[in-house]
Formats: C-alpha cells, structure tokens, sequence
C-alpha cells in the first residue's frame, strides 16, 4: 500500500462520511458498519424497533465495491470453514459491544472529530481490548486456517453476501414492499438512495485495495510498531475533522452529542468487547464486510453474528441510547466478554499466561 493511496482512502471515508450527514444520514452517522447494520437488520424484521429500519446502501455498497475490484484483481478467492459457528458468536458480541457504545471503532473516530468526547472514551477501551485479545494470539489463540473451496457448490457459497447485497439494492431502490422502512427516528434519516450508494461502492473500492482494518492497524503497532493501516485513519480523522467545522456540525463535549451516551464506563467497556471480538475473529465490522466481498464465507457468518446481535441488543432492550445503556445493557456486554474471553482461552494452543510466572 502506498502513501497515496492511503491518503486518498482516509479522504474518501473522512470527508465522505461528512457529506452523507450532509446530504440526510443522522448526524455523525454517515459511515458505521454496526450502526448501519443494525438499521438493515431492522429492514429484514430481525428486530422490531420502528425508528431502526432501513436498508443503508452504504453498506451495501462496501460489499458489492470489494467484490467488484477484487474481481478485476483476481483476489476474489471462495474460502472458509475455520469455525464458522465461533466466528457467528464473534460477530454477536462484536455488535452487542458497539450498540452499547452506539457505533463501531469507525463511528467513534467519526464522533471525535465531530467534536464527541465520548468517542476518545469508547476507541481506548476499543484498544485496551485488542491488547487483551493480542495476549490470547500470543498464547496460541487460533481458529484454523480457512479452506480455498475448489468443488462447484462450496465456491458458489463465496458469492452469497453479494448475492444478497444485490437483492437488498433492488428492494430499497423499488421499495416494492419487501423490506420495513422507518417512517421516522434515525431509520428514517439518510441522504438520497444512490448518493449512499455510491458513497459506499468508493469505500469499498479502497478499502479492499487497502486491507484497511483498525483493529489489525492497532494489533499491528503494538506487535511490530507498523504504522502503514493508522496512517489511513489519521487521515480519515482530519479530513471529518476539516469536513464537520466547515459545514458547521462541531461541537466539543461529552453532552448533547447525536446518537450518543455519557455513560463512560459502558462506551469504554462496549468498544472494548467490540475491539477484544474484533481481534480474535481477525477483523474490526468494516473488515469482515469487506472479506465477505472478496468471498470469506467466514467473514460472512461473522456478519450474520452481527445482524442476530443486533437482534438481541434491541430485542432485549440491550442496546444504548441517548439516555445511556439499560441495566440488560450492561448485563450483555459483562456476558458478551465472559463469552468472548472464553473462546480466547478455549481455542489456545497453551496455556502459559495461566500459569505462575508466566
């Protein structure tokens, strides 16, 4: 990856999640894989929360923008079948995690340079949970290797996230009836159809030539000091930064914020069961899109894990809000990490850091 081009991925996800607020996205909302997720969740009635329904084309447009320049690359690669049920439960608590901080490690570097403190709260404990999860990678924490899918009907199962980003582009382009739409809250919020669209197919695009994953660029500075992935979200931070006090949408503090919570504990504790998941299923929500793209069946059954997580955040009344997180709130994400912790220690190769001295 050249220094270019990481400028220019930092560019397009900085400046362009500002101009989705800009053009309808809800406030500091305009690139969030779990948020988004959440909303295309309730489109599907996985959850029944009316003012979360819609089905973001951002995301979407992630997906189908990998796939695309990976196709032409030749990086498009069917694979999988390294637990693909641990990767699911992953992919729960990764999203039960960020729902209780409202928002991925993307939204909270969004929410920062749009003047939330509470973000700077949820990214240290986003890092102070990749850290726990490099501890387990050091001890022999693995899921086995993903397998290349040579037989015809394993191979055809790579395509399926992009499969169904297709038929969810042709439901919210018709909006023939199939999906639900927030007729109000923040589902009913977004900028035009094939703006978001195209927003997300360019992100896609640079993120998959980038490999771009926050908690890989985090564990990667702590193992080796490599700075390559942060350079792409310093970038991305300046450019919201510059984005948000031109169009007006700074303001400095921990209240008031949009879509935001003060609770700091449980911003600080949400992000780091989200960063500790994120860390042992080998990528940050953004990632796992975006491998889905390339044909990672595992990738997808981790983002599955992150549509019934957010099914059971909001089923069970789980998930923050503007008022702070409910006590089921933080009943899930004390779980979420017991959960997490122990597939870290179930899935060792040793045990060393048990033992004294070690």
């Amino acid at each position: 990856m050249t220094l270019t081009i990481a400028i220019i991925t930092g560019i397009v996800f900085g400046l362009g999640a500002v101009l989705l607020v800009k053009f309808g996205n809800p406030g500091n909302y305009g690139f969030c894989a779990a948020c988004q997720l959440r909303d295309i969740a309730g489109a599907l009635g996985i959850h029944k929360v009316a003012t979360l329904q819609y089905a973001r084309p951002e995301i979407l447009g992630w997906v189908l923008g990998a796939f695309g320049i990976a196709k032409i690359n030749g990086e498009f690669q069917p694979r999988g079948g390294s637990s693909p049920l641990i990767r699911f439960i992953l992919g729960a608590t990764m999203m039960i995690g960020a729902l209780a901080f409202l928002g991925c490690p993307l939204r909270g570097i969004m929410r920062l340079a749009a003047g939330d403190l509470n973000g700077l709260t949820g990214l240290v404990g986003f890092v102070a949970g990749i850290a726990a999860g490099i501890a387990f990678l050091k001890n022999g924490y693995s899921l086995g290797r993903a397998k290349i899918y040579t037989s015809t009907l394993p191979s055809i199962s790579g395509y399926a996230s992009v499969f169904a980003a297709l038929i969810l582009v042709f439901a919210v382009s018709t909006n023939a009836g199939y999906l639900n739409f927030s007729a109000k809250g923040p589902g009913a919020m977004h900028a035009p159809i094939f703006i978001s669209l195209i927003a997300g197919l360019l992100a896609g695009f640079f993120a998959q030539r980038t490999r771009m994953c926050l908690s890989g660029g985090v564990r990667d500075y702590i193992l080796v000091r490599d700075t390559q992935m942060l350079i792409i979200y310093g970038v991305m931070f300046v450019a919201a930064l510059i984005g948000n006090l031109y169009f007006g949408f700074f303001k400095l503090g921990f209240t008031g914020q949009p879509l935001a919570h003060d609770m700091h504990l449980w911003n600080f504790l949400g992000l780091f069961l989200t960063g500790l998941a994120a860390t042992l299923a080998g990528g940050c929500p953004l990632r796992q899109l975006i491998m889905s793209g390339e044909g990672n069946t595992d990738a997808m059954f981790c983002i599955l894990g992150m549509l019934a997580g957010a099914g059971i955040a909001h089923g069970f009344n789980a998930a923050g809000s503007p008022v702070g997180l409910a006590i089921n709130g933080q009943i899930a994400v004390s779980a979420g990490l017991v959960i997490t912790a122990g597939i870290g220690l179930k899935y060792r190769e040793n045990f060393s850091f048990m033992n004294k001295g070690a």
